[in-house]
């Protein structure tokens, strides 16, 4: 997938491919020059976005792959988050305890159950109850496996449902999260400083923050530490999760219109 980039030398607009670390190398198509792109966005926003984007231009099986691997991704942010948070009570740095979750992480990097099992795990110990809501019916797996491994071609108010289900989930975490999130956004900008320094001379750093569906919640406004959910027999919302993300995609939708130039 291409997003657009203007060169910070000439202005041109460049066409960039989305790269899994977020750090883009650019050669500008018009002067020639070198920069490197640094996306402040983690890869389950990415995703969403993508999917977002793919099924408001009607292509919804390819929308739920990407709705998918969102939640995925969100489930190892969680992990990646409670796991440096809880670091940073210690004596360990936090490059000592990033480098150790990082060796941990792949004995399962390959088996999604099993990260599956370690997001369960971190959902208990942070807050102190069972994670209620990875039922697979809770999930919509039994909706994913068949879009993405039976090849069904799905009508497009079923993704929205899909769609749906997963944004609440996704954005409810983030409430409870909070500032521990910033942990790992931390672990990102870190990563971005490394390549930062290995820049050769003359090569431009531009840093952009794209617009999306979570990205916009969660850095309008300062988000309390940690907000604690009402008891389960209490509704977390007047709205059901179709009509949050539906109120979600009124507001933000038109932030994606950058993903449709290309």
């Amino acid at each position: 997938m291409l997003f657009p980039s203007g060169c910070p030398v000439c202005g041109f607009e460049n066409r960039v491919e989305f790269a899994d670390s977020s750090i883009h190398d650019v050669t500008c198509s018009s002067c020639g020059k070198p920069y490197c792109l640094f996306v402040r966005k983690q890869k389950f926003e990415v995703l969403f976005d993508l999917g977002t984007r793919a099924l408001m231009d009607g292509y919804a099986r390819e929308a739920v792959a990407s709705f998918a691997a969102a939640l995925e991704r969100f489930f190892e942010f969680y992990v990646r988050a409670y796991a440096l948070e809880r670091s940073a009570g210690t004596e360990q740095s936090f490059d000592q305890a990033a480098a150790s979750l990082d060796a941990t992480w792949r004995h399962v990097a390959s088996q999604s159950e099993r990260q599956l099992g370690m997001f369960a795990l971190a959902y208990l110990l942070r807050e102190g109850r069972e994670p209620d809501f990875l039922s697979a019916k809770a999930l919509g797996a039994d909706f994913r496996n068949r879009v993405i491994h039976r090849g069904l071609l799905p009508p497009r108010a079923d993704v929205e449902a899909y769609a749906a289900r997963i944004f609440a989930l996704i954005d409810r975490l983030l409430t409870e999260l909070g500032r521990g999130a910033a942990h790992a956004e931390l672990a990102q900008e870190r990563a971005f400083a490394e390549h930062l320094s290995r820049l050769p001379e003359g090569v431009s750093a531009v840093f952009e923050e794209h617009p999306g569906m979570f990205r916009a919640r969660r850095f309008a406004s300062s988000v309390p530490a940690k907000t604690p959910l009402p008891a389960r027999t209490t509704p977390v919302s007047s709205l059901n999760d179709a009509q949050v993300f539906a109120r979600a995609l009124a507001e933000r939708g038109a932030g994606l219109d950058w993903l449709r130039r290309f």
